[in-house]
């Protein structure tokens, strides 16, 4: 147990009532010591109070609610060979206001908010001067404006609630949208003032975590979603993107990871990459596992392909159960430039070796290289087994036949003959296997069928935040001015002169130091990419892609070839800057669970979904979530229970 990490005993959960009924929430499964609110008016009290309240950034890592609330539906992934939790990404009939993901989200942000409530309201009264009174208010106003920020992201209108709950209560309104923004950036604006620079414990909310979301809440507001009433404060909101923005940028304490993959190179809890400066807050877990709750860091299941049933492979701590729920689409792999731009082959796994030589298939004698290798082996353990080439349409050097030819498992992106197709239908990739984002992978599981993950949830870094600035710039049609913000993470992702492009990481890795779950011979782990096989088997070279990835004007945005313009029927130069911003944000955010409140707010979640994803079928009743209908059937006014046309009235239009 490292004890400079903020850890949840179960003696710091307050009892959570949520809107509408006495809500424990799976945080009170675990309790030893039963918290009243009694226990809230002490020091010692609203500290154990404030520690249990960081419980709640873990929710947005712990289960299914985690990705289809964010990256379902989206351009960058559609569903995989588990169609579990599909309604999200198809919009279909399924996804309506009795969807279990969408209750859990309102309760649980609900629950955060009462706890904070307790905090900014007894602190003034019962806290005292002491040395932490400031960064526990802070906490508490951080926490409620962080809550409402998603709240209003996912469901727009909703009660705003500003006082504890003592009781159950049942009478709730809800509150205008541009209301809720203004309590949002009051609190936060709160929380920026009383927070400190430089926390007292490791992962503890800093001052720059308030500016961040300060900046990126002040986007929002200013973005499509809202122009119905934004415009008197549009201006100074995108004003205020660049000034929060560029106060974290320069903070002392924070700046971009040297390389990309530094990111996603977790060795183990509390290992290295997981206090990078680039990153601003993260939701926090730990390999003690009496704090590590019902679920753990859950996010490594969803994003894999299958491997273990492929003849040569089975399961294993760095290759990762995989759920197979999010598969990339084409615009995934096709947004980036895969020669120049090294984040591609850092987010994504495309090779395997063998970790099970008993069961590796053998050569048939029609492929078989000899007559002497028919009926051998086609690969030992430890060799390679799977590849998957990420090619583009026009390669002739595969075709369905000819990869039998070859020794591993070759999935192929296009072969030879294919168009163009960027909603699938092409190689043979399928639901199940498909190239998968691996910047979740956790070889520091205890055992293979593990699903609590102990790596920490990345929920805001640097990159980001200079996405913010750059995309507020070019709001303001300063494009100019944007582009050193965009250069800094186009220039961090070239290949650096000397750089082996072949080389690949993951958190997989984290099972070499695993000694007490790793056991095997061999593991499907490998250090390499498919970077050369992918790109036409081109010369092997260490040469820099700067001048390739570096942006020298704004010429080159607005009349590239490469940002699907025509596709997102982005004409004027505005357009054009957004669809490269949102593709930036791709290359650079990959699945980092921002994705579906970004097409959102700036309402390209349908041309985008046409574009890219066939399976997603949004209409704009889909850029809003249902209210839960638990909360609309507990609800009352008046003393009694709504009726069915007061129920449709606070219902979002169109569910």
């Amino acid at each position: 147990m490292n004890c400079s990490k903020i850890l949840f005993s179960a003696s710091a959960i307050a009892l959570l009532l949520t809107v509408g009924a006495c809500k424990k929430s799976f945080l009170d499964e675990n309790l030893i010591t039963a918290k009243s609110t009694q226990d809230f008016e002490t020091p010692t009290g609203l500290d154990g109070l404030a520690t249990g309240l960081y419980q709640n950034l873990r929710f947005h890592f712990n289960y299914e609610w985690a990705y289809v609330s964010t990256n379902y539906g989206v351009d960058e992934f559609t569903v995989g060979g588990d169609p579990i939790m599909q309604m999200w990404n198809s919009y279909d009939a399924n996804l309506n206001s009795l969807t279990g993901d969408a209750r859990t989200i309102w309760d649980n942000m609900y629950g955060g908010i009462n706890s904070a409530n307790i905090l900014i309201e007894n602190i003034p009264i019962y806290y005292g001067d002491g040395p932490n009174r400031n960064t526990r208010l802070g906490e508490g106003y951080f926490m409620r404006a962080f809550n409402y920020f998603k709240l209003v992201n996912q469901y727009g209108a909703v009660p705003l609630k500003l006082s504890q709950s003592k009781s159950v209560e049942f009478e709730f309104t809800r509150t205008p949208v541009p209301e809720i923004y203004e309590q949002i950036i009051s609190d936060m604006k709160q929380a920026y003032d009383l927070l400190p620079a430089t926390p007292a414990q490791r992962g503890r909310i800093t001052k720059w975590a308030a500016a961040h979301y300060l900046a990126k809440i002040s986007l929002f507001r200013a973005s499509e979603a809202n122009n119905s009433w934004n415009s008197a404060t549009r201006a100074s909101d995108l004003d205020n993107v660049i000034k929060y923005g560029t106060e974290v940028i320069n903070a002392s304490g924070h700046k971009l990871a040297a390389n990309f993959s530094d990111l996603w190179n977790y060795t183990g809890p509390d290992a290295a990459n997981e206090t990078n400066a680039e990153i601003i807050l993260t939701a926090q877990f730990s390999n003690n596992t009496s704090t590590q709750g019902r679920f753990g860091n859950q996010m490594h299941l969803y994003y894999p392909s299958v491997y273990q049933n492929l003849p040569g492979m089975v399961r294993d701590l760095p290759g990762g159960r995989e759920f197979q729920r999010l598969r990339s689409t084409d615009y995934a792999l096709d947004v980036y430039d895969r020669v120049n731009d090294s984040r591609f082959w850092k987010s994504f796994k495309t090779r395997y070796l063998c970790n099970n030589p008993n069961g590796a298939p053998k050569w048939d004698t029609a492929y078989a290289p000899s007559l002497a290798l028919a009926g051998k082996a086609r690969f030992a353990g430890g060799q390679e087994s799977i590849l998957y080439i990420v090619n583009n349409a026009g390669d002739t050097r595969y075709t369905s036949t000819n990869i039998n030819y070859r020794a591993p498992h070759m999935f192929v992106r296009y072969f030879s003959g294919q168009p163009e197709n960027m909603l699938g239908g092409h190689g043979n990739y399928s639901a199940s296997r498909y190239v998968g984002l691996s910047k979740f992978a956790d070889g520091s599981r205890d055992a293979v069928a593990s699903q609590f993950g102990r790596r920490d949830g990345i929920l805001a870094r640097l990159a980001d935040t200079y996405l913010l600035v750059a995309e507020a710039y070019g709001r303001k049609g300063q494009y100019v001015e944007a582009l050193p913000f965009i250069n800094a993470l186009r220039d961090r992702a070239a290949y650096k002169s000397g750089e082996d492009r072949s080389a690949y990481v993951d958190g997989g890795v984290a099972y070499k130091t695993n000694t007490a779950a790793n056991t095997a011979t061999f593991v499907s782990y490998s250090d390499k990419n498919t970077y050369y096989e992918s790109n036409n088997d081109m010369p092997v070279t260490t040469a820099s892609t700067l001048s390739e990835m570096h942006i020298n004007s704004v010429n080159d945005i607005l009349s590239s070839t490469r940002e699907f313009y025509g596709k997102l029927n982005a004409a004027s130069d505005a357009d054009k800057f957004l669809a490269f911003i949102l593709n930036e944000r791709s290359r650079e955010l990959m699945g980092e669970l921002h994705r579906w409140e970004d097409l959102a707010r700036t309402r390209t979640l349908i041309t985008r979904c046409q574009a890219f994803n066939n399976e997603a079928k949004p209409s704009p009743k889909d850029y809003l979530r249902p209210i839960p209908q638990s909360f609309l059937d507990v609800i009352k006014t008046e003393g009694r229970p709504l009726t069915a046309e007061e129920k449709t009235a606070m219902q979002n239009p169109g569910w």
